[in-house]
């Protein structure tokens, strides 16, 4: 396949770089500056698959580190077939799905492989898997699940406060444990930091606020998150046992919601984080609008915490962007209740669009560091980055090409996820994706839809360090 004349977001350069692609075989064989006579309808490149990309801008395939496709288990709500569909379309090439939402979780090598002989014949771009360590997993035994685990995931989630019964929460005597095994292991540890003591006390105040969305906020208010960050950057500081700081931190915070605990994150050299479009274009005032299509854990902040979000995305303080997609029917969205409504959010296909459009269209950052933040650094802390996250010879062929000027509106009803209630309905965006390519084989096109045969997507696992 030859990408040709396409202006290219090319490592570490903020100006677009006109250039061809070849991929042969599904990897990057050359980058070259293209013949400035390729034409719409000649082929002047012996005989491959042309695509002409002039006036294109051409990224590397885009990186979803957090998303919950919820197969096998819990597939009314996604699974991995709408869910990586819903990824290509909007220009993301490789997932990672969380471990805590299908059925069985993902906390021994026997339920990976029930999951992966599932979701191998449904996905159409490639995947990972994260492994769980859940209070479950304690009672028989953490290490040795994490050991037969570490082979085939990037990382480890976790949880400091959980509702699922599948999937206990870990106390901080145990998170400790998990965080020592894991770096032997050579494996990060997630967390969902949220603290259980805080909110066990909150949640009283605002079930008896209530049936508003301002009542769920103060269920969870910031100073939940906060607190459970500061405290699992020291249990992350104290598990390491001083000398250098690592090259790796041993942790990595999850759907980081609030300014303070991004500045935590960001003076602390055992830890990064990640935070989510939901919590930079929507807040607390947002919330009471919107209602429960835009509930999710931990709910949007009161301004200026997505101004603060932006900055440290800005800045570094904040490694990347991640969706944390997790959808639901109408039926289990809309219960009546605040408290019963589905607390998660279709986003993997909006999640490089808005960063686009609102991060970089916008001029909050540069285009080397859209890409850093929908793609290489994502693949870099997971140790995907020998063949994803960056446009160069010998990585794998995948391609997002965006249309850099094109307006167009958010529609849920048109999402290829199941889940099609989205806060984001009715936004107008900037830069549209017009093809997503993984490995050299284009799998979604904005005038077909996806255009791969469902299982096409190949499982991956960290390469060498």
């Amino acid at each position: 396949m030859i990408i040709a004349g396409g202006f290219l977001a090319l490592p570490g350069v903020d100006t677009p770089v006109r250039a061809d692609i070849t991929i042969s075989e599904g990897i990057i064989s050359a980058i070259s500056v293209p013949d400035r006579s390729v034409g719409v309808s000649a082929d002047p490149h012996g005989g491959h698959e042309t695509i002409n990309a002039d006036g294109m801008l051409v990224l590397p395939g885009g990186v979803d580190p957090h998303v919950h496709f919820d197969d096998p288990g819990y597939t009314d709500r996604e699974d991995f077939l709408h869910g990586t569909s819903a990824a290509a379309s909007g220009g993301i090439t490789t997932v990672i799905d969380m471990p805590c939402t299908s059925i069985p979780p993902v906390t021994s090598a026997a339920n990976l492989q029930t999951k992966l002989e599932v979701v191998s014949k449904e996905a159409v771009i490639d995947f990972g898997f994260y492994g769980g360590v859940s209070g479950q997993v304690f009672e028989a035994g953490a290490r040795r699940s994490m050991e037969e685990l570490a082979p085939d995931v990037l990382g480890f989630k976790t949880y400091f406060i959980s509702g699922m019964q599948t999937f206990n929460r870990v106390t901080h005597t145990q998170f400790s444990r998990v965080l020592e095994i894991a770096a032997g292991l050579h494996r990060p540890v997630l967390l969902h930091a949220e603290d259980f003591d805080s909110i066990a006390g909150s949640a009283k105040a605002g079930r008896s606020g209530g049936n508003r969305p301002i009542d769920y906020y103060h269920s969870r208010p910031e100073d939940t998150e906060i607190l459970a960050v500061r405290n699992a950057a020291e249990l992350a500081a104290a598990a390491w046992g001083g000398g250098a700081p690592p090259v790796s931190p041993p942790l990595h915070i999850v759907h980081v919601s609030t300014g303070r605990a991004a500045q935590i994150i960001g003076s602390s050299p055992f830890v990064t984080g990640e935070t989510g479009p939901q919590y930079l274009a929507f807040t607390l005032e947002d919330f009471e609008d919107i209602g429960s299509p835009l509930k999710v854990t931990p709910p949007p902040r009161p301004a200026p915490n997505n101004e603060q979000l932006w900055s440290a995305l800005a800045n570094g303080t904040l490694g990347f962007v991640a969706s944390d997609h997790a959808p639901a029917p109408a039926a289990q969205k809309h219960t009546g209740s605040i408290w019963t409504d589905y607390g998660g959010i279709p986003g993997t296909g909006t999640l490089l669009p808005y960063l686009f459009s609102e991060g970089y269209s916008a001029d909050r950052f540069g285009l080397s560091r859209l890409v850093e933040l929908t793609s290489s650094a994502a693949a870099r802390r997971y140790g995907l980055d020998h063949r994803k996250g960056s446009l160069q010879v010998g990585m794998d062929g995948d391609c997002v090409l965006i249309d850099p000027d094109a307006e167009w509106t958010v529609k849920g009803s048109e999402f290829l996820s199941k889940g099609t209630i989205t806060p984001f309905d009715g936004m107008t965006l900037t830069g549209k994706v017009t093809r997503t390519i993984v490995r050299g084989r284009v799998v979604y096109d904005a005038e077909h839809g996806i255009t791969t045969d469902a299982g096409s997507g190949v499982f991956l696992r960290r390469g060498p360090r």
